[in-house]
């Protein structure tokens, strides 16, 4: 995996850019985890969180590949996908 650099907000709309995708990745992976023991699709809300997160960190990018490989695991087990050569 190449190593992305972080690059420093330079203007305010960029910083406050950068602090409303923090703000709703965090709180689609708390709403997400509301999902699991309430009504609602928990698991596509935490996804979604994740996505908005990898933008920004580096820890959400492997946990939405991870997320992505699990689905395609049990994708193949119940409806005997198969996973996309690349």
């Amino acid at each position: 995996m190449p190593i992305i650099r972080y690059r420093k907000p330079r203007t305010r709309f960029e910083r406050a850019r950068r602090a409303m995708r923090i703000l709703l990745g965090f709180s689609a992976l708390a709403l997400g985890a509301a999902m699991l023991v309430l009504p609602g699709p928990g698991l596509l809300v935490i996804a979604g969180g994740l996505a908005i997160l990898a933008t920004e960190y580096a820890w959400a990018r492997r946990y939405l590949n991870k997320f992505k490989e699990e689905g395609e695991k049990l994708g193949s087990i119940f409806f005997h996908w198969k996973k996309k050569e690349k």
